[in-house]
């Protein structure tokens, strides 16, 4: 089994929801906060692989839900730049298992974690299907 880290935002219902679904496949996790950690924009960059820019972005990031930021016209030094400046905006929950890196809760790296060929709805937000917002900062 896999030695994770898993970078989160604390008191997410989702991030939790993966975290238990990690553990129960066998998983040691090591949970930090995404929020928290010193982050470059070469060590972000390394989550993202060929990910399209606009899937590097949390869609529920205030910042984009009001529009100051546009996730699908921004190039990829700026989005590093905005996140650097505001992690809200880094889409959750970022993943290095062993070396292996992903972000977001619906990539392969995942699924073979767990063991399984879908993710069963670990990937959204809670909070967006009630309608209701995580807890302020």
């Amino acid at each position: 089994m896999a030695t994770i880290l898993f970078y989160r935002k604390p008191d997410c219902v989702a991030n939790a929801r993966q975290m238990l679904a990690l553990k129960a496949a066998g998983h040691d996790l090591i949970a930090k906060d995404i929020l928290k950690e010193p982050w470059t924009a070469e060590d972000l960059r390394r989550f993202f692989g060929s990910m399209p820019i606009a899937s590097w972005f949390n869609r529920a990031a205030p910042r984009i839900k009001s529009g100051h930021i546009n996730p699908d016209t921004i190039d990829a030094a700026s989005a590093l730049a905005a996140m650097l400046a505001d992690p809200l905006l880094i889409r959750r929950p970022l993943i290095n298992a062993d070396g292996a890196r992903c972000a977001g809760f619906d990539h392969e790296l995942v699924l073979s974690l767990l063991g399984r060929d879908t993710q069963d709805d670990l990937e959204g937000c809670s909070h967006e299907q009630q309608d209701t917002h995580c807890p302020s900062l």
